[in-house]
């Protein structure tokens, strides 16, 4: 698992429409969030793409942008985005190539069945590339607002 103050892995995801994005875009100009979700469409990841979304501009204002990730693929991604309203960007992570790199992988035993799964997680990178909140097992209700209260405290 990664943790504060370890360099943030750089990545090339398709997003919803497509279009390539990687972390190193961002860098210099950008605080970034991270955020690792389950699956398009579930309940607790439609509040948290929701709650990301609705704060969008005040993140934009502290000069970070929010980044979704999931091992969904760029399809889903458009509909989930399009059904709910979704304005944050949402990459797709289909061979779990970036959730490796971030440690967000786990087995979890499903209906009897072990799976792996990802591990609702959320990332503060700062405009160097270095990860200043590692969050872990997340609670989804409310997270897009503690997270924008550390990016408010990486300003100070």
């Amino acid at each position: 698992m990664l943790k504060a103050g370890d360099r943030a892995p750089d990545f090339e995801l398709p997003d919803a429409d497509m279009e390539i994005a990687t972390l190193s875009e961002y860098l210099g100009k950008h605080t970034v969030v991270l955020y690792f979700y389950v699956r398009d469409n579930t309940p607790a990841c439609t509040t948290e793409a929701i709650e990301f979304s609705d704060l969008e501009d005040q993140f934009a204002r502290h000069g970070a942008v929010v980044l979704g990730i999931s091992r969904d693929d760029c399809i889903s991604h458009g509909e989930f985005r399009d059904k709910h309203g979704i304005t944050v960007r949402l990459l797709a992570d289909r061979d779990c190539s970036v959730c490796r790199l971030y440690g967000v992988l786990v087995n979890r035993e499903v209906e009897g069945v072990e799976r792996e799964t990802v591990l609702r997680s959320t990332f503060v990178i700062d405009r160097t590339g270095t990860i200043r909140h590692a969050l872990y097992g997340v609670n989804p209700k409310g997270h897009a607002q503690q997270v924008l209260q550390l990016v408010k405290e990486l300003e100070k």
